[in-house]
C-alpha cells in the first residue's frame, strides 16, 4: 500500500472517528436535555404537590375551626333556648305573687276572726296550695328568713329590733315573703333584723 493511500486510510478512519466523537457529543447533549425536562418536570409536580398539601392542611385547619365554631354555637343557642324556658314566665310569677300575698293575709286575718266562715278559709287554703304546686313545677321557691342570719342577697331590711335572745342581724319576722326561680333571686323578703340592746351602763354614762 502506498503512502497517499495509507494516509487516506488514516484520514478516513480519523474522520470516522471525529463523527463518532460529535454523535456521542450529540446524543450526551440530548441525553442531557431530556433529563433536564425530566428534573423540571419532576420539580414542578414536586411543587405542585407541596403547594395542594398546603391548601388541603390549611383547608382542613378552617374545617375544623368552622366545625368547632358551630359546636360552640350550637352549644350556646342551647344553653341560651334553656336560660328562655327557665326564666320565661317571671313576669307572670312575679304579678302572681301579689295575689298569693293577699291569699296568705286573708288566711292569717281569719284565724283571729272567730265568726270567719270556715268553707271560705279552706277555699282559699286550697288556691293557695294549688298556686304553690305551680310554683313548684316552674321552680319557684319560698326563701326561709326567720330566724336565719340576714342576707342582703336575698333579704331586705325594712327595720331593726333590739334582741337580747338572738345575735345580731338575725332576722327575726318576715313582713314579706320572698322566692326564687332556679335559684335566682326574684323578690327579696322584707324582714325585720335584730341589733344589740344598749347596755345599762353606756346609757348611765351618758
Amino acid at each position: 500500500m502506498s503512502d497517499k493511500d495509507k494516509i487516506k486510510k488514516y484520514t478516513e478512519a480519523a474522520e470516522t472517528c471525529i463523527g463518532d466523537e460529535s454523535e456521542d457529543k450529540e446524543a450526551e447533549k440530548e441525553s442531557l436535555k431530556k433529563n433536564k425536562v425530566k428534573d423540571d418536570a419532576v420539580k414542578k409536580l414536586e411543587a405542585e404537590l407541596k403547594s395542594a398539601k398546603q391548601e388541603a392542611k390549611e383547608s382542613y385547619d378552617r374545617f375544623l375551626r368552622v366545625s368547632a365554631d358551630f359546636e360552640n354555637y350550637k352549644k350556646r343557642t342551647s344553653r341560651e333556648m334553656s336560660e328562655f324556658r327557665k326564666f320565661a314566665n317571671e313576669s307572670l310569677i312575679k304579678d302572681l305573687l301579689l295575689v298569693v300575698d293577699n291569699l296568705e293575709r286573708a288566711v292569717i286575718s281569719s284565724k283571729d276572726n272567730a265568726c270567719s266562715d270556715s268553707s271560705v278559709v279552706e277555699g282559699i287554703n286550697m288556691t293557695l296550695k294549688e298556686i304553690k304546686k305551680i310554683f313548684e313545677r316552674f321552680g319557684v321557691k319560698s326563701i326561709e328568713s326567720l330566724g336565719k342570719p340576714f342576707d342582703p342577697v336575698f333579704h331586705q331590711a325594712v327595720m331593726q329590733e333590739n334582741s337580747d335572745i338572738h345575735p345580731e342581724n338575725t332576722v327575726l319576722k318576715e313582713l314579706q315573703r320572698g322566692y326564687t326561680i332556679h335559684d335566682r333571686l326574684l323578690r327579696p323578703s322584707m324582714v325585720v333584723v335584730s341589733e344589740k340592746k344598749p347596755k345599762n351602763g353606756s346609757d348611765k354614762d351618758k
